[in-house]
């Protein structure tokens, strides 16, 4: 029963990483450009999805909340601050997603929201997880960090690296859906945010070397950890090819391969333990009872989104037309 809701919550994780990944992504891009016509066209590329890939978010909650919450309360005693931060980047965004196109003369300003709320709440995400990977100062059990113990160089700089691979995720997926002038800079873009991101993993390499995080002592006990770099680097090759190609299609589905391993990276060097190297799953884990009660609403509630999802993406699946806005 625990494996199931480990899996569940892997699950929600990936999904909401990936899929709003490139929301969040296009909405940091939607500030860099100055003409109204292409962040229109920007925004309509994801304005049929929009909704439902943020369920994936409340559905991580919800099962931290349900299935674990020793690791929920930790979290938020360690988090509270950048996890409200996110939340109101967030409801900025998508307060300024549906209220940009009730005005033209303020216009100006929603935009700027939706790109800064975009850019917040992905900051604050990457600083969560490399706090995570720096380890959290856990005493008899409750967290002892104090409020700004999270604030530390390494997780800004993880803050910072989130920010420009949701930003590459998510000019793929301009690649994918625009055509035109959105696209052609969407192609042009790709190659500096690759290069921005691999300079961001040599950055962390060294810097996990340096400092010996925990986390490296598990490359040296799992040997196996290596396959995910090795897929990462033949999914890089293959964007590397896409793009010398102009390709539209593959740079979105090998970059979404890429998040796959450095998700399943962490997971597995993480594992046993859903705080690392503090809390272990069966400590975390709510009563058998508990679980059993939720499994019911899990085994008919999870597939039913992953089956809307499916649908969503597959109605949906083609190009926006040249004409194409959200007004």
């Amino acid at each position: 029963m625990i494996m199931f809701w480990v899996s569940l919550l892997a699950i929600s994780i990936l999904l909401y990483v990936v899929l709003d990944g490139f929301n969040l992504g296009i909405g940091m891009l939607s500030g860099l450009t100055n003409s109204a016509a292409r962040r229109s066209a920007m925004l309509s590329a994801v304005t049929p999805i929009w909704d439902g890939n943020e369920t994936w978010l409340v559905v991580s909650g919800v099962i931290l909340w349900g299935a674990f919450p020793i690791v929920y309360a930790t979290l938020l005693s360690a988090f509270y601050l950048p996890l409200i931060v996110m939340l109101a980047g967030l409801i900025l965004r998508g307060v300024a997603f549906e209220f940009r196109h009730k005005t033209q003369r303020l216009r100006w300003i929603w935009d700027l929201s939706f790109a800064g709320g975009s850019l917040v709440a992905t900051f604050m995400q990457g600083m969560t997880v490399g706090a995570l990977v720096e380890g959290l100062q856990v005493t008899n059990g409750q967290y002892s960090g104090g409020d700004l113990g999270w604030l530390t160089p390494f997780a800004v700089i993880c803050g910072i690296g989130l920010c420009l691979g949701y930003a590459l995720l998510g000019a793929c997926w301009l690649v994918k859906k625009c055509e035109t002038e959105v696209r052609d800079i969407a192609h042009r873009q790709i190659p500096v945010l690759a290069v921005g991101v691999l300079a961001f993993l040599v950055v962390v390499f060294i810097h996990a070397l340096a400092e010996r995080l925990p986390i490296m002592d598990r490359w040296i006990d799992r040997p196996y950890l290596f396959v995910f770099p090795v897929i990462g680097t033949v999914a890089t090759i293959v964007l590397a090819g896409s793009i010398l190609r102009h390709d539209d299609r593959w740079p979105f589905y090998t970059v979404s391969l890429i998040f796959v391993t450095a998700f399943g990276t962490l997971a597995f060097s993480f594992w046993p333990y859903m705080i690392p190297f503090v809390i272990t799953i069966d400590e975390a884990a709510a009563p058998h009872s508990s679980l059993a009660f939720m499994f019911w609403g899990g085994l008919v509630v999870f597939p039913l989104m992953l089956i809307y999802t499916v649908i969503s993406y597959s109605v949906f699946r083609g190009k926006i037309g040249t004409t194409s806005e959200h007004y």
